[in-house]
């Protein structure tokens, strides 16, 4: 397989001349070691905590473990062995050296917790996501995305126009590298294992769930409630489990980077918010197969299609900004009024209200309901609705229409 550039790579390289250590999450099998070893000079020394033998060193005797795998080196899912970040501590104390350690696991809240507490202020901390629609066309923008007019037609430039067709097959599909390219057959296997063989071994380890029959079912029901709030008694009856089964559970699949939770915005100024999460796929390809679209053309013909364009939408702005310079915080708007607005990207205390529809010809007056920020007198920046239109359109001086392939 050919190499994919990774737009995480710019982030990594500028940590690793600051940090002694990098840690890289993400779910299992989205690249993050193949990340680090296209990035890894030679004489960097390569373990997995898969491996049972090194495992157990590292868990029964850390220093040991550094002598026989000596520094710089990369350890692979290193959750598996916490007894390690103390010695990683002593290591980072003696040395001056950056880019001494690197690690990739999946990011359990055990495992994050004794990485804070031990490793504060000497590791960067950066996630990893599955292939976004950008890095699979291998295309980067120089611009950074703050959905200005200019900065949007600035991308079109680089860009052919936004293609219903080609959107869905990207959705359908999903950012797993294994499964670029590959027929219906085989994308259908490599899911079924990838829940079979980790995703049913994590669970377990990382929340010991041994009921795999009806975790099985829980995923399908997270599956068929994508793009809406969580809504925890529903996804007990898909399962046959109690409410606060299913909270437990979805806790662990958040950790394990199968599920994202889109926070709802809140602000002392604006009251009776809602303070229920939405639920999204990190992979939508993952969801497309747990909900048993065969098909592209069935997905974006379907009556989930909507769902699963806003869920893209989301994963594509969740993905640009943990790979970018700038720290945003995403949320949704609802209200008890139940107005909604899809999306808040919140940069430097400015609002960028947006609305996601699968539409190429949305209604411009959907962001009317964008001055509810002005009311609550927030700064509003640039904003508009992100859709299927070909290229970006003006709505009014604040608001574009957005084509999708160009966040």
């Amino acid at each position: 397989m050919t190499y994919i550039t990774r737009e995480l790579e710019r982030k990594f390289l500028k940590l690793n001349d600051f940090f002694k250590v990098i840690l890289v999450t993400g779910a299992r099998q989205v690249g993050k070691t193949t990340m680090l070893k296209h990035l890894a000079t030679d004489d960097r020394t390569y373990v997995t905590m898969d491996n049972a033998m090194a495992r157990e060193l590292a868990q029964t005797d850390p220093v040991l473990f550094f002598q026989t795998y000596k520094p710089p080196i990369l350890i692979d899912e290193v959750q598996k062995a916490p007894e390690l970040f103390e010695q990683i501590k002593i290591i980072c104390d003696e040395s001056d050296e950056k880019g001494l350690i690197w690690l990739t696991g999946s990011q359990q809240y055990k495992m994050m917790e004794r990485v804070r507490e031990t490793l504060a202020g000497r590791i960067g901390i950066l996630e990893l996501y599955s292939l976004s629609a950008r890095e699979k066309a291998g295309i980067v923008f120089d611009t950074d995305l703050d959905f200005s007019l200019a900065t949007l037609q600035a991308r079109q430039r680089k860009l052919p126009k936004n293609d219903v067709i080609h959107v869905f097959n990207h959705i359908w599909e999903g950012g797993m590298p294994q499964v670029q390219g590959v027929d219906d057959e085989l994308r259908q296997e490599y899911f079924n294992s990838y829940i079979d063989t980790y995703l049913m071994r994590d669970v377990a380890e990382a929340g010991g769930i041994t009921d795999t029959v009806r975790f099985r079912k829980f995923l399908v029901g997270c599956a068929a409630l994508v793009s809406e709030q969580v809504n925890y008694s529903t996804l007990a009856e898909s399962a046959d489990i109690a409410p606060s089964t299913a909270k437990e559970w979805l806790k662990v699949l958040v950790g394990l980077h199968i599920v994202y939770l889109l926070a709802p915005y809140s602000n002392n100024e604006l009251k009776r918010l809602s303070k229920t999460p939405k639920l999204y796929f990190c992979d939508t390809g993952l969801c497309a197969y747990l909900s048993m679209w065969l098909t592209a053309d069935t997905l974006r013909n379907g009556a989930a299609s909507g769902h699963y364009y806003e869920n893209y939408v989301v994963m594509e702005l969740v993905k640009n900004y943990a790979y970018a310079k700038s720290k945003v915080n995403i949320t949704y708007f609802r209200d008890s009024n139940a107005k909604e607005i899809d999306v808040f990207v919140e940069e430097n205390n400015v609002i960028h209200p947006l609305e996601i529809k699968k539409s190429a010809a949305p209604d411009r007056r959907d962001v009317k309901k964008y001055s509810i920020i002005d009311k609550a007198s927030l700064n509003r920046g640039y904003g508009g609705i992100i859709c299927m239109c070909e290229e970006p359109m003006p709505i009014d001086a604040d608001n574009c229409f957005i084509p999708s392939n160009l966040i």
